[in-house]
């Protein structure tokens, strides 16, 4: 058995597969090395959280359970997160810098797991394009620099909905198992994982299943993992009950006399500071196209409803707790309570770039007023993405020189989630020009796959508004 396990797995790693897997996937291995030194000059940010979770994590080092700072004071999140560093301290040290290195992986997790999702769903053009919104964007570069177990949550919900997708395309009851296995640990991880459920469900009633059996075994073995962590750690080790995962302090503190939230603070986040502007346009002005052009992107409408409603849900549920509920975490940290629809608004905004690219392709074949108006939706498209990308390659770049940073709920009040950094670069630091090599490889990945089209796509642009003026 080991001869045979040895040749495929010097097969699997052979020099020709290695050459295909970078051939096939450059844009990409370009934007994780652009975002890898660009997450090098930044951070880490610090604050209240992050001190208490890494407390906790330090706790699992010296005690065996997240205790933060002292026994018997456990830390009211699931613990899954503080494991994980636990080990990573156990391997290279006790420091922050590993546990936020941590964090960053998972971060590059992330940012695979939505480029495969928009090539799966949209094109590859689009999969590079979401990847590396969503790679740029200031609420990723904060949180996948800090010491905070969201970022690891995350990546295990996508990788719920990977496997989820896979497992649905395949009717897989196996697959169905590994799916809940994923999802189990990335509720042990945090609450939100739970947000993932809307477009796994979503994508599964698309597909109708008739066989109420193999429903029935699906839900089985999605279910029994989740049930099963949760009963253990809750009710064994915790001896709290099984419940007791819902009973979070975040649901009871309410905010103080005087702060009125209103239903503007998700938009104050979202345009202001998390996405910036013209990402958020971007995404809308995505929607719209498929909406309004439903019979020619039939193909995207699926996924973009998919998003749409998981951005819709996400964004109620926190809107719902903080303003009609008037609860403090949800309205002051809505940096976390919405990082379960980054990545689903970065792959509507990315999938402009297919949209834009069909546009210009059926330009090409059409008369001259139906011409006219795809060459503007699909120049329109083309600038909104450029903007949107270097507005946030701004923000993140002004960002890394200061030393405090603050999510906004309502705009000018300094009212929101704010971080420190200890260590802002300045303007000749090495480590600025490191930033700036970062910067270039993502836009490098993105001119590699679908920048040169689009690039050439607005010379075509160019070109025939000559000739038009000329005629």
């Amino acid at each position: 058995m080991l001869p045979v396990f040895s040749t495929e797995w010097v097969r699997m790693f052979s020099k020709q597969t290695i050459t295909r897997l970078f051939r096939e996937n450059y844009p990409l291995i370009l934007i994780l090395a652009g975002t890898v030194l660009v997450s090098a000059s930044i951070g880490p940010y610090r604050n209240g959280d992050t001190r208490l979770e890494y407390a906790a994590a330090t706790g699992v080092v010296n005690w065996g359970m997240p205790y933060a700072y002292s026994i018997p004071n456990i830390i009211d999140e699931p613990p899954l997160g503080f494991y994980t560093s636990g080990l990573i301290f156990k391997i290279f040290g006790l420091s922050v810098e590993n546990g936020v290195a941590l964090v960053t992986l998972f971060g590059l997790g992330c940012t695979m797991l939505i480029y495969k999702f928009g090539k799966d769903f949209y094109s590859k053009t689009a999969g590079v394009f979401a990847a590396a919104l969503f790679a740029l964007s200031p609420w990723e570069f904060v949180l996948t620099r800090s010491f905070l177990i969201d970022t690891q949550c995350l990546f295990l919900s996508l990788l719920t909905l990977y496997v989820g997708v896979l497992a649905i395309r395949r009717d897989s009851v196996k697959l169905t198992a590994v799916a809940g296995i994923f999802f189990a640990l990335a509720l042990l991880t945090k609450l939100y994982a739970a947000f993932v459920l809307i477009p796994l469900l979503l994508l599964y009633l698309h597909h109708r299943p008739k066989n109420p059996k193999q429903i029935l075994s699906q839900l089985a073995v999605f279910c029994f993992p989740t049930i099963y962590l949760t009963f253990l750690w809750y009710q064994l080790v915790l001896q709290k009950g099984f419940l007791y995962i819902i009973q979070h302090g975040d649901f009871s503190e309410v905010n103080v006399a005087g702060v009125v939230p209103s239903y503007t603070f998700v938009s104050t986040f979202l345009v202001n500071f998390a996405l910036g502007l013209f990402f958020v346009v971007a995404a809308i002005f995505s929607l719209v196209l498929t909406f309004v052009f439903r019979k020619r992107f039939s193909k995207f409408l699926l996924f973009d409803m998919v998003c749409l409603i998981s951005i819709a849900v996400i964004v109620g549920v926190d809107a719902f707790l903080a303003v009609n509920q008037n609860l403090k975490v949800p309205y002051t940290s809505a940096v976390k309570y919405l990082y379960q629809a980054l990545p689903f608004f970065s792959l509507v905004a990315g999938s402009l770039a297919a949209k834009s690219v069909s546009f210009l392709s059926a330009a090409k074949n059409s008369l001259k007023p139906r011409k006219i108006m795809f060459i503007i939706l699909s120049a329109a498209g083309i600038i909104l993405l450029a903007v949107a990308i270097f507005s946030n390659i701004n923000f993140v770049h002004q960002m890394s020189t200061h030393s405090y940073v603050v999510f906004e709920v309502k705009l000018g009040t300094n009212f929101g989630y704010s971080l420190f950094n200890r260590f802002p670069i300045t303007q000749n630091s090495p480590v600025m020009h490191l930033q700036y090599v970062g910067f270039t490889l993502v836009l490098g990945g993105l001119l590699s796959v679908g920048g040169c089209r689009l690039l050439f796509s607005l010379q075509s642009i160019s070109r025939w508004m000559k000739k038009s003026r000329l005629a």
